[in-house]
């Protein structure tokens, strides 16, 4: 059981934003990696000679995921025995030489082992840029700064396909867009090196001197005593160890584990990766025929509607955004299927299939994009935190790769008004879902938390 860290009255919180910020260049990494090579990777099959090799272009989009599965489960097992900031430092060495691998490779094999290495890289980074943040943020602006790293990521996004821009002119720019991905993974290191470890993390491990010099610098000197006193009291009542992984699946955790992982399996089931592979076919059929402004819209939608959702998430709540946001995604589905087969919609199917699109991709970002890396560090105890949060990113990651592998495949079978369709159930099952197991953190420290789900079971 453990205290959440609150601001005493009066007391600006603003020395967190730097640290957050630091943290938030390896969401930004993130999302490059995943979409830097959607505009590029017709430059790189020329480049490399691949143009009529689909299979290789498929392993260098894909083992990007399979990399970060890896990852995934590796970053908290780190977090938990080097601590968080130390454990950045050691990512940015695969994120660094990943990119550069990209940038200089001469064959197909060097490109894989550098998106293989990016993908390991954005894996660790998943699993820890939302537990550093929630262990260091204050319970009232928890929610907001945690909904940071989700708009990072979408900016992630955004960057990469704004980078991709000069490509028309310049068939070589694609190693630019790969290589300058050092920059950013050397500052994620140099930065982490100067700032403060998480406080909980060193209490636990029974750094108390480092603790409160932690403390001193997030908070201030004057909510050391305070802090420490809540570390402590909260000490009283667990002096377990951290947990194995085996642990995950006791009758103690496993109901607090399965939600995390239900809730990446549903985000990701839901259709988002499917709807941004076949965002460019969907415009074209209304008559935008550019693929970088169907790429961009859908981009600049993410980034706006995580922007709201932030605003919004220590005010309404995370739950209550969950359930609005796979309302909306199940609606959105609904009109893109309904789009497709509808006779009497015939005229207009080009419209609402981008209208279907659009709305489907704001209502994403409003809570089944920010809210699980939110909601997951929140929920779980301090002694299995990093490893749930590395499972249920595992369950994230496998499924994004299985859905990227096959989706081509199950649309030639079953049509995409029937996968779409089936995206629109899945929604409000989630929905269903939601309401009756996911319990509301908004404003609750993690010990109420901890205890409303123990009570559950």
């Amino acid at each position: 059981m453990e205290t959440e860290l609150t601001n005493t009255p009066g007391k600006p919180s603003g020395t967190v934003l730097p640290y957050v910020g630091v943290a938030c260049l390896g969401a930004i990494l993130f999302g490059y990696h995943l979409g830097v090579v959607n505009g590029g990777l017709e430059y790189v099959a020329k480049d490399l000679g691949i143009t009529e090799n689909t299979v290789l272009q498929g392993w260098i989009v894909s083992t990007l995921l399979a990399g970060a599965t890896v990852g995934s489960f590796t970053g908290g097992a780190l977090a938990d025995k080097f601590g968080r900031t130390r454990t950045f430092q050691f990512d940015a060495i695969p994120l660094a030489i990943g990119g550069f691998l990209c940038a200089i490779a001469q064959s197909v094999h060097t490109m894989i082992i550098g998106r293989l290495l990016a993908g390991i890289g954005i894996g660790v980074t998943s699993a820890i840029v939302p537990l550093y943040i929630s262990e260091i943020s204050p319970t009232e602006i928890r929610g907001a700064l945690g909904s940071v790293n989700q708009l990072f990521i979408c900016i992630g996004i955004l960057a990469a396909l704004v980078a991709g821009l000069p490509l028309a002119g310049n068939p070589i720019w694609w190693r630019t867009m790969f290589g300058i991905t050092v920059i950013p993974s050397l500052l994620l290191a140099l930065g982490m090196a100067i700032s403060p470890e998480s406080p909980r993390w060193l209490f636990q491990q029974g750094k108390v001197s480092e603790a409160q010099k932690a403390i001193k610098t997030l908070y201030g000197k004057e909510r050391v005593a305070l802090v420490m006193r809540d570390l402590t009291a909260a000490s009283r009542g667990s002096s377990e160890p951290e947990a194995g992984w085996f642990d995950l699946f006791s009758s103690r955790y496993w109901k607090v584990v399965s939600v995390g992982a239900a809730l990446f399996l549903f985000q990701q089931l839901a259709g988002i990766n499917a709807v941004v592979y076949y965002s460019t076919s969907v415009f074209r059929s209304a008559g935008i025929a550019s693929d970088v402004a169907a790429s961009s819209l859908v981009g600049a939608s993410n980034v706006f509607g995580t922007i709201v959702a932030s605003s919004l998430m220590d005010r309404q709540g995370r739950k209550s955004l969950l359930i609005a946001s796979f309302s909306g995604m199940a609606a959105s589905m609904l009109l893109l299927s309904l789009s497709f087969t509808w006779n009497v919609l015939a005229p207009y199917s080009g419209t609402l299939a981008v209208l279907g699109t659009i709305l489907y991709v704001l209502s994403f970002s409003l809570g089944a994009g920010p809210v699980p890396s939110l909601l997951l560090p929140e929920i779980f105890p301090s002694r299995i935190r990093a490893k749930a949060i590395s499972l249920s990113l595992g369950t994230h990651w496998i499924s994004n790769f299985v859905i990227g592998l096959y989706f081509l495949s199950v649309v030639n079978k079953f049509g995409i008004s029937i996968v779409y369709l089936g995206f629109s159930t899945v929604c409000f099952v989630a929905v269903l879902y939601i309401a009756g197991n996911v319990v509301e953190t908004k404003g609750r420290s993690l010990e109420e938390i901890e205890r409303a789900l123990c009570l559950a079971t």
